[in-house]
């Protein structure tokens, strides 16, 4: 019995096949171009142990069609020139019979690994399906992309999960032999992650020593020294997480911040970038609403460099919390875009005469600084003149947002600059 458990109850058949019913249900888009022997070369993206490889074989199996698989870990541009040929042997152009080609994290192909399949790709030599954990939009070339659909699986749910342990101890001679009781189910649910394989993995080392086992947390716990959530720091899971944490703080929920802060400690992220994300979103999300608070997010960033772990996390949350309860203003992000959106369509405009500097003599009897008027000489520091190109005169770059700061900024700009810029 040196086969694990996950291959030796691997799924046969879509029937067998546990989740994915979006894909492979009585109405999913793959059963329906199974039955009509379309298939079409797809990418299967999701998270580890889903069952993307068991869904290809299967795919490859209901379809009657000649199955070729790659690593991308181990293979190179002349293996898969290898494989092209021997696909081109086994199955004929465009073809009901056309050879699959199945390439495991396809998102670890160089360039010129991926420029390599399209040939076959495209004249119908292969039907390629690749796996992935990464998001194909920025791991895998525009050209593949195109010829490929691509199809979402989900990470299982809590009930697939225990259906799989039960289809296991069902299925598997070595398991149905034995007396198992799935007395308690939250930790060992917990510690595989999501990832059924690695859950399965689990399972046959608790239940391997003695004939009759019951699962409990406590077992599951003492047998298994290291529960970390999954959270791959260079994977999607790491970006997603992020992405949630900022959404969080920009939508103004510190509980679903924290909650996320929380996910990225245990994970391992590195504090600095935590609280590095923060100093960015305190000026793009906040700005002038609430200017103090990048003060804030800055003092937390150097605070988190000099303190470290553990306990960063305390001021992580605090950092947190104050931004989720902030005012919130994109008005500064929206300006420089727009002003940089101006700059590319524009170009290099010359900068006006008075606002030249004239360090020379030669400058001056140009012209260079005439006429310009010293803010300060003036009453309240303001004297209204023109600071933009002459054909920019009048452009509105900034909109302040709509909470009290930059409305107080923006009858300042109205009573200053009359109807010039439209405020």
């Amino acid at each position: 019995m040196n086969e694990p458990l996950a291959e030796r109850i691997r799924p046969k058949t879509l029937e067998d096949y546990v989740s994915q019913q979006h894909l492979v249900g009585e109405n999913g888009i793959l059963t329906k171009l199974i039955k009509q022997g379309i298939i079409p070369s797809l990418i299967l993206w999701g998270p580890p142990g889903i069952g993307k490889t068991t869904l290809a074989n299967i795919i490859a199996t209901t379809s009657n069609r000649p199955f070729y698989t790659l690593s991308a870990i181990s293979s190179g541009v002349k293996d898969v020139r290898d494989v092209i040929e021997k696909a081109k042997k086994s199955g004929g152009l465009f073809t009901a019979k056309n050879p699959i080609l199945f390439i495991d994290e396809i998102h670890r192909f160089s360039k010129s690994q991926q420029d390599s399949l399209l040939g076959a790709v495209e004249k119908g030599w292969v039907t390629l399906i690749g796996a992935t954990t990464e998001n194909p939009s920025f791991e895998v070339i525009p050209a593949l992309l195109s010829r490929c659909q691509i199809y979402i699986l989900n990470s299982f749910d809590k009930e697939e999960l225990i259906a799989l342990l039960h289809r296991a101890m069902e299925k598997d001679a070595f398991l149905s032999s034995k007396k198992i009781i799935l007395k308690e189910t939250e930790a060992l649910l917990q510690v595989s992650g999501g990832d059924a394989r690695k859950l399965l993995n689990i399972f046959e080392l608790l239940v391997s020593v003695d004939d009759e086992v019951v699962i409990t947390n406590e077992l599951v716990l003492s047998k298994i020294q290291k529960n970390t959530a999954r959270y791959d720091k260079s994977g999607p899971q790491h970006y997603d997480i992020v992405s949630a944490f900022i959404k969080s703080i920009r939508g103004s929920d510190p509980n679903a911040a924290v909650y996320w802060l929380a996910r990225m400690i245990e994970g391992g992220e590195d504090v600095k970038f935590i609280a590095r994300r923060m100093l960015i979103l305190a000026s793009e999300d906040i700005g002038n609403a609430n200017p103090t608070a990048l003060i804030m997010a800055n003092n937390t960033f150097q605070a988190v460099a000099i303190v470290g772990n553990p306990e960063s996390r305390i001021i992580l949350s605090q950092c947190a919390i104050y931004l989720s309860n902030s005012a919130k203003s994109n008005a500064s992000y929206l300006a420089i875009g727009a002003a940089q959106k101006l700059v590319q369509e524009t170009g290099d405009l010359s900068v006006p005469l008075n606002l030249r500097n004239a360090p020379t003599k030669l400058m001056k009897d140009l012209d260079y600084g005439a006429d310009y008027k010293y803010s300060h000489d003036y009453p309240n520091s303001f004297v209204a003149q023109e600071f933009l190109p002459k054909t920019l005169s009048g452009n509105k770059i900034y909109t302040p947002g709509k909470n009290p700061r930059e409305q107080q900024f923006k009858e300042v700009l109205k009573n200053r600059w009359k109807n010039k810029y439209g405020y």
